[in-house]
């Protein structure tokens, strides 16, 4: 990839960026109801790993 990036571009991926990320922590009791232990991966819609899965940007 090109080292000087379309500002376009850059935004397209900075959004793909933080769909990866897992959901914050609070979000776990407030859908599961408190003391139910679960990771909060499994609240993120969209799972993609840079070496797996590539993004068409």
């Amino acid at each position: 990839m090109a080292r000087n990036k379309p500002k376009a571009k850059k935004l397209r991926l900075a959004k793909c960026k933080k769909q990866t990320k897992w959901a914050p922590f609070w979000v776990v009791p407030k859908a599961l109801r408190l003391g139910r232990r679960v990771h909060p991966g499994r609240f993120t819609a969209i799972k993609r790993n840079w070496r797996r899965d590539k993004i068409k940007a």
